[in-house]
């Protein structure tokens, strides 16, 4: 079900151009998020409403970064990606950690709102090859300080 919400989601989104809607950029994205929850050497977070998965957060690579988090399209817009997110940022001040990463499209406006009204700052943008997708995207990079100087 993770892959499923993951690709749901992904797919539902109006931040990417036409030239990433390539059936063969498709078809890889949907692998990705097939093999993600088998495959990943992080942490995977689940929101769970009526027994079913509605969304999920992953932290992987480093213990600050929060690779992954993604809402089912009938499911956002009511606080689930927002309580993922917190959740994820209280775990790493509680392990120490002074700041949180992660990254976006830089055309995915409503999760951009989200991160900033969670305490995130954009820190970078520029162009980044997005090996899931094997096309290059334009992305921003986001920080949130989770200890005060």
């Amino acid at each position: 079900m993770v892959g499923v919400v993951g690709f749901a989601a992904w797919a539902a989104s109006n931040a990417f151009e036409a030239s990433y809607r390539d059936p063969a950029v498709i078809d890889r994205v949907k692998q990705e998020f097939a093999i993600f929850p088998d495959e990943t050497a992080g942490e995977i977070f689940v929101a769970e409403l009526d027994r079913g998965i509605v969304g999920w957060g992953a932290r992987e690579n480093n213990p600050n970064y929060i690779s992954d988090l993604w809402v089912h399209p009938d499911h956002q817009g009511k606080g689930i990606g927002k309580a993922l997110l917190l959740y994820l940022c209280e775990l790493m001040k509680g392990q120490g950690l002074e700041t949180a990463r992660l990254d976006t499209h830089a055309k995915n406006s409503s999760a951009i709102r989200l991160y900033e009204r969670c305490g995130f700052k954009i820190i970078w943008h520029d162009i980044e090859f997005a090996k899931s997708m094997g096309v290059p995207l334009e992305k921003v990079h986001l920080q949130k300080q989770l200890v005060e100087d």
